[in-house]
């Protein structure tokens, strides 16, 4: 069974940028969804920048540590 933790990321404006509402989908089985919520459109990792990237790697981080825990836990 294929589990997902969704997650907002709103990225305030700086200077020419215009800010980003993002969200992100973490599934269990290792795919990612990064979805634009203003356009509807999908993005790459690669397309991020600023404090973006930094929220994905954050909650990417975060969620193999979890799933790493989760499988010490069932298979120690």
């Amino acid at each position: 069974m294929v589990t997902c933790e969704h997650f907002r990321y709103l990225e305030p404006s700086r200077g020419n940028r215009p800010s980003r509402d993002l969200t992100f989908k973490f599934y269990s089985d290792g795919k990612l969804t990064i979805i634009d919520n203003d356009t509807g459109r999908t993005m790459n990792p690669r397309d991020l920048s600023g404090g973006s990237y930094d929220f994905y790697v954050r909650q990417r981080l975060a969620f193999i540590r979890r799933d790493l825990q989760a499988k010490l836990v069932k298979y120690a």
